[in-house]
């Protein structure tokens, strides 16, 4: 099974000059922990509650700060036509529980979140390795 199939279309994503306040409130009124930020459709980012508290907050940055500043530039994503094991192996991984799907050309087309994999997999062993493995 591609994961394709199984990845969520509709994302919520923030743009590099949105502000952080902008961005905790996304996160806060959507309840996750992470949000992907794209420049048009490309993927350029990541942007985690944890890059506002200890890259931007701790450092003295206001909230008017753009997304840009702090977001974490090192991608981890796994391309649409490739399988659903593969995205579970990626974020077993990385230690991750939103992975985003992109096209070949680096354009966000969807993402994968830990719920996604629990419930669209066939097999219930593999269902626990992978929830067990990121959690």
């Amino acid at each position: 099974m591609n994961v394709s199939e199984i990845m969520t279309r509709d994302v919520v994503v923030l743009r590099p000059a949105d502000t952080l306040q902008e961005a905790a409130r996304k996160m806060r009124d959507e309840d996750f922990g992470s949000l992907p930020v794209c420049d048009g459709t490309r993927l350029v980012g990541i942007l985690t509650d944890r890059d506002i508290a200890v890259r931007a907050v701790a450092e003295g940055l206001d909230a008017h700060t753009h997304c840009a500043d702090v977001m974490s530039t090192e991608l981890y994503y796994v391309h649409d036509d490739e399988s659903v094991e593969r995205a579970a192996k990626a974020m077993s991984k990385r230690q991750v529980r939103r992975l985003p799907i992109v096209d070949q050309d680096l354009n966000l087309v969807g993402i994968v979140a830990l719920a996604d994999l629990a419930t669209d997999t066939e097999d219930d062993t593999r269902k626990g390795d992978v929830l067990e493995s990121i959690s």
